[in-house]
């Protein structure tokens, strides 16, 4: 969805995934991180992501860390992200933090079933992230699907509009762009 809200928009977009602010696991062994829950909220640098979204919010750009998944830590070089007509954030536990929601305009929750999530993760995960199926399969069972149902789902009360996760991108589309305009 980011990347047709990101190909329809009429001006400047900025995006960045709440994703790349994984804490860095770097100090830990290599089979100690693979322990971590990256599903939990705490795995996240929150402080971080909100004192870069304040700063793109005041004018001004920032770097934002790059996290390599295979290996469960940062890389050493970081994306440069300039203030634009609109920002985009995407991440499924962004709406879970209090801290981020109120520094948003406009909070999206796209809404999808766990068969479809599923779906989705697998080969997502196997393609971006270096993981078999099986890791990923074990991974959705053990900790997507607790903190889904403990973390994001809930968030969904933060939302100002949300959208059908099933449904054709361009109607999403529609339905995102009308309430972004309303913004204004």
């Amino acid at each position: 969805m980011v990347n047709t809200l990101v190909e329809a928009f009429e001006g400047t977009v900025s995006t960045i995934a709440f994703d790349s602010y994984y804490r860095d696991q770097g100090h830990m062994t290599l089979s100690e991180r693979a322990q971590v829950n990256y599903d939990h909220p705490d795995s996240l640098d929150i402080e971080l992501f909100v004192s870069d979204i304040q700063s793109l919010r005041d004018g001004n750009s920032i770097d934002t860390p790059i996290y390599d998944f295979s290996t469960h830590t940062r890389i050493k070089e970081s994306k440069i992200v300039a203030p634009s007509d609109l920002v985009v954030l995407d991440g499924i536990l962004l709406l879970a933090f209090p801290e981020i929601t109120d520094l948003l305009d406009l909070a999206v929750f796209i809404e999808a079933s766990e068969e479809i999530r599923f779906n989705r993760r697998i080969p997502r995960d196997i393609q971006e992230r270096g993981r078999t199926a099986e890791q990923s399969s074990a991974q959705f069972k053990k900790t997507v699907q607790p903190m889904h149902k403990r973390f994001v789902a809930p968030s969904i009360s933060h939302a100002d509009l949300v959208i059908d996760g099933e449904q054709s991108p361009q109607v999403s589309l529609a339905e995102i762009t009308t309430a972004l305009y309303r913004q204004n």
